[in-house]
């Protein structure tokens, strides 16, 4: 994660510690998961998920991955706000999604383009986002972009898959 998204962090949980995920949460490993399922279409597949310390307000953060026959057309949903990152990116209170698209050596096809979503949502029962609702959709489109581009970079995809180096905040 880059710094940024480590200021995000704190902003959506509150706290600047985090209890230790499993062992199969790593960016390396979603993405050979990825790899191994191109080109078929999936459900949304765990990445990561952040908790905040044992002791502390309970917090779950769930990052996901996953992949879509083809980048995304038509408007986005209204709770959503769009931002100019990849193939679409859109942040809310609650949760942000950036879709990009990939072609990298590592995948079986390397013609073939991989159209993948990663999001960044609140796990546990849902609540009302708390604080300024304009900082949250910031933090979690923060988060969101940080975890795509370590993606990206690990897929090796052309460009980065198009992602810029630092999040797009402004909407689009």
């Amino acid at each position: 994660m880059s710094a940024d998204a480590s200021k995000a962090l704190k902003v959506m949980t509150g706290s600047s510690r985090f209890e230790a995920s499993a062992q199969k949460y790593t960016v390396a490993k979603a993405a050979a998961s990825l790899v191994g399922t191109f080109p078929g279409s999936t459900v949304p597949r765990d990445a990561c998920r952040v908790y905040t310390p044992i002791g502390t307000p309970g917090f779950e953060l769930r990052i996901t991955w996953d992949l879509a026959d083809n980048a995304p057309t038509g408007p986005s949903a209204p709770q959503f706000t769009k931002l100019k990152m990849g193939e679409r990116a859109v942040a809310a209170p609650d949760k942000a999604y950036v879709f990009f698209a990939c072609r990298s050596d590592r995948l079986s096809d390397s013609s073939e383009v991989a159209h993948i979503i990663i999001g960044v949502e609140r796990g546990g029962m849902p609540k009302p986002p708390e604080g300024d609702v304009e900082t949250l959709k910031d933090a979690y489109a923060t988060v969101a972009h940080s975890f795509s581009l370590a993606m990206a970079k690990e897929l090796r995809c052309e460009k980065n898959g198009g992602l810029p180096a630092k999040p797009v905040l402004n909407p689009a």
